[in-house]
């Protein structure tokens, strides 16, 4: 387990604090809260996009990942996922369908050309179906790719601090 912690200390790790929900027999149920770029902006209070992010999204999720020490409930545990696991699916689900845009549209547009009919017809309407496809497909691997990489514990960080509230 050493080397592959030191293995992935040297990559670059996108980090997130972790409560621990349950601990069963060297497996840690963790839960992480979801934080939306939205509530960053300083117009997140007026803005449409942050208000439907807030109403719609997810806030917390919930999984499992292999520990060393025995957690008990309560604890906080920063994890970790290689940042290049994020990178691929964000490739996978934003490129794929540009690339699916262009080809199909050019192949649309050859195909109208060569039977004589609307170009630009045939084009955005080959365009969108490619776009659409490559999107589901994307969306498909970057799933795959998503489920298949698992965080790992960086730091045992102990029970979370109480704030008590002195009321006079």
């Amino acid at each position: 387990m050493k080397s592959h912690m030191s293995e992935s200390s040297t990559s670059t790790m996108m980090e997130e604090i972790a409560r621990v929900v349950d601990y069963q027999q060297g497996w840690v149920t963790v839960e992480v809260e979801l934080k939306s770029a939205c509530n960053h902006c300083a117009s997140s209070e007026n803005c449409g996009t942050s208000t439907i992010a807030k109403a719609f999204s997810v806030h917390t999720q919930r999984f499992s990942l292999p520990s060393e020490k025995p957690c008990h409930s309560g604890d906080l545990l920063k994890i970790g996922l290689p940042e290049s696991v994020i990178i691929k699916a964000a490739a996978l689900v934003y490129l794929l369908p540009l690339i699916g845009l262009f080809l199909s549209a050019m192949i649309g547009h050859m195909l109208a050309a060569g039977i004589g009919l609307s170009t630009n017809g045939f084009a955005m309407a080959f365009g969108a179906l490619g776009a659409l496809v490559a999107w589901f497909i994307g969306k498909h691997f970057a799933t795959e790719l998503e489920a298949h990489a698992t965080p790992v514990i960086i730091a045992y960080l102990g029970q979370e601090v109480g704030i008590i509230s002195a009321s006079h």
